[in-house]
């Protein structure tokens, strides 16, 4: 069981993990010059499951052995959520650009707002309903950006024109997957410690990935060593540090608000785009950038008045 009083302050731990994170777009744009999205998405999650594997097996036997079943079927349902959540997601960015893809995906606080009163029955304050109104708004401004609707707009000069609405909306299939994967980590953290529950749902995530890499007919080998090392480190920075970290910050903060912290990923992805990949937003991608960041703020009050629970 999780302890009450963390040795690091949530906010600080969920800082660090945002700026991991931010790195996961550009790893995976760079290895996509060679894998497919499937594969891209098992090497990250089959190297992180190995990775904790020896750690999980030598430190935590008695919590392993302790599991109630239905905190192992949960947490299996978990790792189907993550398996989906990065299937689409990560093929979102064959279609469209960094900045709409990462700002889309992280609409799953809406999501997790609007479900948590029922299905995990934790209550959302209205300061934290304004927030996530706001970074909505935002993310709409986003989709029009792509979508343009018969308007001239700097979308339709892109590599991505005609595709980049497919991509949204795989985007958008990510950020519903991710709902659930968080709101099942919400209720299997209050009772499971955290190396048991990444290890079980990253392994179960890995799998489910690597068979369905193998039935789409991915190439899974052969790739060229920098394409190895970009798979490494999605593994390492994005995986282990940063969604361990969001995991390990369930155990102590509500779903909604582990959420809606995550919409920094958003702001870090899209100035990596612009200085690494010349990615440089619209107008309109800006303007609904700078709605997400002021919905973060307002979230961020709420998260400094959640009650820390076991």
């Amino acid at each position: 069981m999780q302890n009450p009083r963390p040795p690091v302050p949530p906010a600080v731990a969920i800082g660090a993990a945002i700026a991991a994170a931010s790195s996961a777009s550009i790893l995976i744009r760079y290895a996509q010059a060679e894998a497919g999205s499937l594969i891209i998405a098992a090497y990250r999650l089959g190297i992180a499951t190995l990775i904790l594997a020896p750690v999980v097996m030598l430190r935590e036997r008695r919590a392993l052995r302790a599991l109630s079943n239905r905190s192992i079927r949960l947490t299996l349902l978990a790792g189907g959520f993550l398996a989906l959540h990065f299937a689409t997601w990560i093929r979102s960015l064959e279609f469209t650009s960094v900045a709409s893809s990462i700002v889309l995906v992280q609409t799953t606080p809406l999501i997790v707002a609007a479900l948590s009163p029922l299905l995990i029955r934790e209550p959302v304050g209205r300061r934290l309903v304004f927030g996530l109104l706001v970074a909505t708004a935002g993310s709409l401004l986003v989709g029009l950006s792509d979508a343009c609707f018969g308007l001239s707009c700097a979308a339709a000069a892109e590599p991505s024109a005609g595709t980049a609405l497919t991509g949204d909306l795989l985007a958008l299939g990510g950020a519903a997957a991710g709902a659930g994967y968080l709101m099942i980590g919400r209720v299997v953290r209050k009772h499971v410690s955290l190396l048991p529950y990444i290890g079980i749902a990253y392994g179960t995530a890995a799998v489910v990935l690597g068979l369905s890499a193998w039935a789409a007919g991915d190439r899974a080998v052969g790739f060229s060593s920098s394409t190895y090392q970009w798979l490494i480190l999605l593994a390492v920075l994005p995986q282990l540090v940063a969604h361990s970290t969001y995991n390990w910050a369930l155990g102590f903060l509500p779903a909604a608000i582990v959420s809606l912290a995550q919409l920094g990923e958003a702001a870090g992805s899209t100035l990596l785009a612009i200085v690494l990949l010349h990615e440089v937003p619209s107008a309109l991608r800006f303007a609904g950038g700078g709605l997400i960041l002021i919905g973060i703020l307002f979230g961020a009050g709420a998260a400094r008045r959640a009650t820390l629970t076991a």
